[in-house]
C-alpha cells in the first residue's frame, strides 16, 4: 500500500461560508497579473475560428490530413447553415505531418460581424456534412435526437407519438435535443481510409452516440444519411441505461470509438468537503452535493429549495444544475410520462421506470463498430467520473482520464491484461488509481509556468468489469416515490405537497440519501483503505471506490483539486519518452485556494500540461507547456492567446490541436478558436509506434486478442456544455 498523511477534516466554519465563496472565485477582478501568463514553450498559431456562440469540440484529422470538428451550441442568430450545430470538414486543406506549421498562414482574429457569424479556417473552406435533425435512418429519426423505445422523439416539453398522439414530456432539458454535437471517430472500412463511419457524440441528457457513413471522392468527403442511425436509440444501448452527457472520447487502438459520460450530477459533497465530516459533524448542511438528490421528484430544483431553506446560509449544491435531463432519461428507458399539468416545476414522482444514478458517469466503448447494431460496453472498471476522454495507451493495458469540474481529478486505470485480450469486454479486470500532488513548490503559490506538478499514484481499488454491473444492479429498481418514502412520511398515493418535499429535503441534507451508496460506508471502506491497504476491504465495501469514486478519493487524501480537466491525448503508439497531454481549462477554484497539495497562481485562462511516459506507461511528472492569460488582461494580450483550452488532439507528427471553451476575458472578439501548437522539440524521444510492440508479461493471453492491435488509429479528446465563466454560474 502507498503511505501517505491523509487530509485532515476541515472545520465546520469553512463549510460555512464555502457557499458564499463559490459565487465569486470565478470573478475576473480577483485574478492579478500572474509571471509568464500567457506563455508558450514552442509555438502555438490559430488555425480556425469558429462561428459565434459556438465551442470547437470533436476535432479529428482524416488519414490525408484533412481537419474536421464539431459546431457545438451556434448563436441562433448567425447566418444561414452557421445558426444550427453540425460536423464539418476544412475542404481543400491537408495538414502536412512534417512537425511544422507552414502549411497554413496564421488567421487574423474574427473583428467583424460577418466573420463572427461563421467559421473559418486558415486553410480551405468549412464544408458541413450534416446537421442536427438532419432526417436519418430512412427518416424514421432525426440525427442526434433520442426517442422513447415506443419511437417518440424527446426534444422538448411535449412531443408526439408516430400516429400523432400528443405526449407530455414535463421534466427539465439538458441543452436543446441535437445542439451539442461533440466528440468526432473515424472507423476506416478500408485500406486508404477514404471510407467508413463517422462517430459523433451528442451531448444531452440522454445522451446519444450517433454513425454516419461517410466517404472521400475526388479529395471530398460525403455523408450518407438515409444509412446514418443514432446508436442511443438500439436495443443494446437501453440495456445498459443508456448515456448522458456524452462528452468527449477517443479511438481506442482495437479501431473502436470510446465515448465518454461528463456526469456532472456525480458530485455527493461540495469541492472542498468529504463524507467523512459529514459523518463527523452529524449533518451535510453546507457540504451536501447533488447526487444526494437524483431521484428527488423535479430533481434541479434542489438548489432552489436549498436557497429557499436555509436563506442566508445556502450553499451551492455542486453539480445541481446537470441533474437537468433525468426525467427525460425516464421517459427514454420507458417510465410513463406523470401528469403534471403543464407545470414543469410540479413535484409529481416518477414511480414505474427510472435511471439507476451508477449507470452513468463511465467511458463507453462502441464495440462491433460497423455491425448492424453495434455493441456498446461501459468501462465500470476505470471509475465514475465527469469524464472528459479517455487516452488509451499503446500498451493497451494503461487508461488516462480527466474528469471536469471544480476539484476533480485525473486517474489512471492500469488492467491486469491487454484490454484486447478479454474475449468478454465484461471480464476486463485491473488497478483504479487517484493521483497524489507530492512536491512542496505546488503548494507554495508562484505561476504555474513556473511549477510543474509532481503525481504519485494511488492505488484505490482492483476489480472486474462483471462485478461491478453486479453491485451498480442492485439499486437498479429505485425510483422518485422511494425518494419520498425513506425520507418523508409520505406513501405512495399522498399527495406531495410542499412541506413533505422539504421534509424529505432535510432529512438527505442531514443524513445523507439511504437510497444509495451512503456516507457512513464511504467513511468506513476509507478506514479499511488505511489499515488493511486497497486490497484488504471487506467484499460489500469493495464497491465503494468504483461507484463513488471521487468521494473515495478525497476520503483517502488524494489530490482531487484540478479545475476543469478537459483533455488528455498522446500521439498514436505512444511510447516510453512519448508526452501525453493534460488540458485545465481554467487554473482557479481548488488549484488556486489555499487548502490541499496544489496552490498555485490564478490563471483563468487556463493551463496545458505533458508528462512524459516511462517504461511502465506511467507518467510522474507534468509539465506547464502553454500559460494561458490572465482574466484581467486587455485584449492585446488575450486576443493572440489559447483561452480556456478544451479538447486537446495529437497528430501523426506531434503537433496538437488545441481547442477553446472561451470564456473570452478580454478579447476584443467573442469566438473560440482552434490553435495548433508545435513543441520546441517535436514530439520526444521515444520510439513512437514502435513502442507499442513492447508487451511484458501478456504473451500468454496473446491467443485469446479478439481485437486487431492497430495502432494508426487517430484519438481525440473532449469539451463540456456549458461551461462559460461568470460569476454567479452554478457549481460544476
Amino acid at each position: 500500500m502507498v503511505e501517505f498523511t491523509r487530509r485532515k477534516l476541515m472545520a465546520t466554519s469553512v463549510a460555512a461560508s464555502l457557499g458564499a465563496s463559490v459565487a465569486t472565485t470565478a470573478s475576473a477582478q480577483e485574478d492579478g497579473d500572474t509571471p509568464h501568463a500567457p506563455h508558450v514553450r514552442g509555438e502555438l498559431k490559430r488555425f480556425s475560428s469558429t462561428a459565434l456562440g459556438a465551442e470547437v469540440t470533436g476535432p479529428f484529422v482524416f488519414e490525408d490530413g484533412t481537419p474536421l470538428y464539431s459546431v457545438q451550441h451556434p448563436s441562433r442568430e448567425n447566418p444561414g447553415p452557421y445558426a444550427e450545430a453540425g460536423i464539418g470538414y476544412f475542404s481543400g486543406f491537408r495538414f502536412t505531418m512534417n512537425g511544422e506549421s507552414d502549411e497554413f498562414d496564421e488567421l487574423s482574429t474574427p473583428q467583424t460581424n460577418e466573420e463572427r457569424g461563421v467559421v473559418r479556417g486558415g486553410g480551405g473552406g468549412f464544408t458541413y456534412l450534416a446537421h442536427g435533425h438532419d432526417p436519418i435512418n430512412g427518416g424514421s429519426e432525426e440525427l442526434g435526437v433520442v426517442q422513447t423505445p415506443d419511437g417518440v422523439n424527446i426534444t422538448s416539453a411535449t412531443g408526439s407519438t408516430p400516429d400523432g398522439e400528443a405526449v407530455n414530456f414535463a421534466g427539465t432539458q439538458y441543452g436543446d435535443a441535437a445542439y451539442n454535437p461533440d466528440c468526432n471517430q473515424f472507423v476506416a472500412t478500408d485500406d486508404d481510409g477514404t471510407e467508413g463511419y463517422l462517430f459523433t457524440n451528442w451531448e444531452n441528457s440522454p445522451g446519444n452516440v450517433s454513425r454516419i457513413p461517410i466517404s472521400c471522392v475526388d479529395g471530398e468527403w460525403e455523408a450518407d444519411l438515409e444509412h446514418a442511425i443514432n446508436i442511443a436509440n438500439t436495443e443494446a444501448f437501453r440495456e445498459i441505461g443508456g448515456t448522458r452527457i456524452n462528452c468527449y472520447g477517443d479511438l481506442s487502438p482495437w479501431n473502436t470509438m470510446l465515448s465518454s459520460e461528463e456526469n456532472y450530477a456525480h458530485p455527493r459533497v461540495t469541492p472542498m468537503a468529504t463524507a467523512g465530516e459529514i459523518v463527523e459533524t452529524g449533518s451535510g448542511e453546507g457540504l451536501t452535493g447533488a447526487a444526494q438528490f437524483w431521484n428527488r421528484p423535479n430533481p434541479s430544483a434542489i438548489q432552489e429549495a436549498v436557497d429557499g431553506y436555509y436563506g442566508d446560509d445556502a450553499w451551492s449544491v455542486q453539480g445541481s444544475w446537470a441533474l437537468t435531463g433525468v426525467e427525460f432519461l425516464a421517459y427514454y428507458l420507458g417510465a410513463d410520462p406523470v401528469d403534471q399539468g403543464g407545470d414543469e416545476s410540479a413535484t409529481t414522482p416518477i414511480a414505474d421506470v427510472y435511471p439507476n444514478p451508477y449507470d452513468y458517469g463511465y467511458h463507453v466503448d462502441i464495440r462491433e463498430p460497423t455491425a448492424d447494431t453495434p455493441e456498446p460496453v461501459k468501462y465500470y472498471v476505470m471509475g465514475r467520473a465527469s469524464w472528459e476522454a479517455p487516452d488509451v495507451q499503446s500498451d493497451l493495458k494503461t487508461v488516462y482520464g480527466c474528469s471536469d469540474g471544480v476539484n476533480k481529478g485525473i486517474y489512471k486505470f492500469v488492467a491486469d491484461r491487454k484490454i484486447t485480450c478479454y474475449d468478454d469486454p465484461m471480464a476486463l479486470s485491473g488497478t483504479l488509481y487517484a493521483p497524489l500532488v507530492t512536491n512542496a513548490a505546488a503548494a507554495r503559490g508562484g505561476s504555474p509556468a513556473d511549477v510543474p506538478l509532481e503525481i504519485e499514484w494511488i492505488p484505490m481499488a482492483h476489480g472486474s468489469n462483471a462485478e461491478i454491473a453486479g453491485w451498480i444492479e442492485t439499486y437498479d429498481d429505485v425510483t422518485q416515490a422511494n425518494y419520498l418514502e425513506a425520507h418523508s412520511d409520505w406513501n405512495e398515493g399522498d399527495e406531495v405537497t410542499e412541506e413533505i418535499m422539504e421534509e424529505a429535503d432535510r432529512e438527505v441534507i442531514e443524513n445523507g440519501n439511504r437510497n444509495y451508496v451512503t456516507n457512513e460506508e464511504i467513511v468506513e471502506w476509507a478506514s479499511q483503505y488505511e489499515s488493511e491497504g486497497y486490497d484488504g476491504v471487506d467484499d460489500e465495501l469493495r464497491k465503494v471506490p468504483f461507484l463513488e469514486t471521487r468521494a473515495a478519493a478525497k476520503e483517502i487524501g488524494a489530490t482531487i483539486e484540478f479545475r476543469k480537466a478537459e483533455g488528455v491525448d498522446s500521439v498514436d503508439g505512444a511510447g516510453p519518452g512519448d508526452y501525453v497531454y493534460f488540458g485545465i481549462s481554467e487554473l482557479n477554484e481548488g488549484m488556486a485556494d489555499d487548502d490541499g497539495e496544489i496552490r498555485l497562481d490564478r490563471v483563468d485562462g487556463g493551463i496545458v500540461y505533458r508528462g512524459r511516459l516511462d517504461e511502465e506507461y506511467d507518467v510522474s511528472t507534468l509539465e506547464p507547456v502553454i500559460v494561458g492569460p490572465d482574466a484581467t488582461d486587455p485584449a492585446d494580450v488575450a486576443d493572440d492567446a489559447l483561452i480556456n483550452v478544451d479538447n486537446v488532439y495529437v497528430m501523426d507528427d506531434g503537433r496538437v490541436l488545441c481547442c477553446e471553451d472561451a470564456a473570452q476575458l478580454g478579447r476584443s472578439y467573442s469566438n473560440d478558436c482552434l490553435y495548433v501548437y508545435t513543441p520546441e522539440e517535436g514530439r520526444g524521444n521515444g520510439t513512437g509506434s514502435d513502442a507499442g510492440a513492447a508487451d511484458g508479461d501478456d504473451d500468454e493471453a496473446d491467443d485469446g486478442d479478439d481485437g486487431n492491435d492497430d495502432q494508426d488509429a487517430r484519438r481525440g479528446v473532449g469539451p463540456a456544455v456549458p461551461s462559460r465563466t461568470s460569476p454567479a454560474r452554478p457549481l460544476r
